[in-house]
């Protein structure tokens, strides 16, 4: 526990035998339950994560379903266990486990309901990011701070924390199932009326090539857009906003 609030971490995970291991064996101490959502993996992901820790449970996708929908799992599995504060980390090691608590203390003080990692400020960001993604993000933050109205700076960063308020706020099994999660999550979080925050933390990239490709950036773009229509029908007093 942190402050006496109960600290799950969910770990979305597909083929990521070689490195989720050591994800799960680096997690803090003040972490009470890890959830590692294996989407199908082809390898021994499964196998590695609950070898690594005895605070591992481990829940598969049968088919692969996607990032998204690997989260929701998690995130409804963390809130059976008890959780008070939920966190993401991804399986492929590209979050620094010693600045979960940074992460999460904002929710776990009550100071925010949801906390997003913030990358693009630190000092080596430039060197330590591919370009294409570098400013793919650069891109895409200014439209998402438009479309939900909160001050974000890294609108994808899946490094995060939140309340399990926040989480009962909004309807989970709704939630965009696969690449450009961040931004239908953001946006539902904002129209819900969380208090959302970002801390800075690390960019570390395994290799300097980027997988993200123009596809990628059109669903966010088309996510972005959706959450911008929920907010505006929202302000026009219509009714049910788009799932």
């Amino acid at each position: 526990m942190l402050e006496g609030k109960r600290i799950a971490v969910v770990v979305p995970a597909r083929d990521e035998g070689a490195r989720v291991g050591a994800v799960c064996r680096t997690m803090p101490a003040f972490v009470d339950h890890i959830v590692v959502v294996d989407d199908a993996s082809g390898d021994a992901t499964a196998a590695r994560a609950r070898e690594a820790d005895p605070r591992v449970e481990v829940v598969r996708h049968a088919r692969n379903r996607g990032v998204g929908a690997a989260l929701v799992t998690g995130y409804q599995c963390a809130l059976a266990r008890g959780a008070d504060v939920v966190a993401v980390m991804a399986g492929d090691g590209q979050m620094a486990p010693a600045e979960l608590e940074r992460v999460v203390r904002p929710v776990v003080t009550g100071a925010a309901d949801y906390v997003k990692g913030e990358r693009l400020t630190h000092r080596e960001v430039r060197r330590r990011v591919p370009a294409v993604r570098y400013w793919g993000l650069r891109a895409l933050a200014p439209l998402a701070r438009l479309a939900t109205g909160v001050a974000v700076t890294d609108s994808q960063c899946g490094y995060t924390a939140a309340s399990r308020a926040a989480l009962e706020a909004i309807e989970l099994a709704a939630l965009w199932p696969r690449y450009g999660y961040p931004n239908d999550l953001l946006a539902r979080l904002a129209l819900a009326g969380q208090r959302i925050v970002e801390v800075p933390v690390s960019p570390l990239y395994h290799g300097g090539k980027s997988g993200l490709r123009p596809r990628h950036f059109a669903v966010m773009l088309g996510l972005i857009l959706r959450g911008a229509l929920r907010r505006v029908d929202r302000a026009l007093g219509g009714g049910r906003p788009p799932a």
